[in-house]
This record gives C-alpha cells, structure tokens and sequence, in this order.
C-alpha cells in the first residue's frame, strides 16, 4: 500500500470549536449529493456549530439514486 493511498479519506475526530472555545468532537452531516461527489458539514457535538466542511469524491451515491428513479 503507498503511502499517498492510506491518507486518501482522511476523517476528522475533533475539531476547535469557536462558540465553545475548546477542541470538540464533531458530527458529520451530509449536506449535497453533487454529481462529482458529496459535500458534508462538521459540527460540535456540544453546541451545534458549523467547525468545518468536507468535500469528497465519490459520486457512487450520486450513480445509485439516478438508477434508484
């Protein structure tokens, strides 16, 4: 396995929180299904705060609901 393949999908545990001003685990929310892959959002699992946002590259979810209709 290279070394660039294990980092590939990197996912995030925690995150600093500006509201409540510490390092907090987030929730990823997805936001957009996009046709070149998905779009999420982190969150603080304490007070709800947007932290942060991912974008990745996988359109298989996008590929399953255009065969689903």
């Amino acid at each position: 396995m290279s070394r660039r393949s294990q980092f590939d999908q990197f996912e995030v545990s925690e995150l600093f929180c500006p509201r409540c001003r510490a390092a907090r685990p987030v929730r990823r929310q997805l936001l957009l299904v996009l046709p070149t892959g998905n779009k999420y959002e982190y969150r603080c699992s304490a007070c709800g705060t947007p932290v942060g946002s991912k974008d990745d590259n996988d359109a298989s979810e996008f590929q399953s609901i255009l065969r689903r209709t």
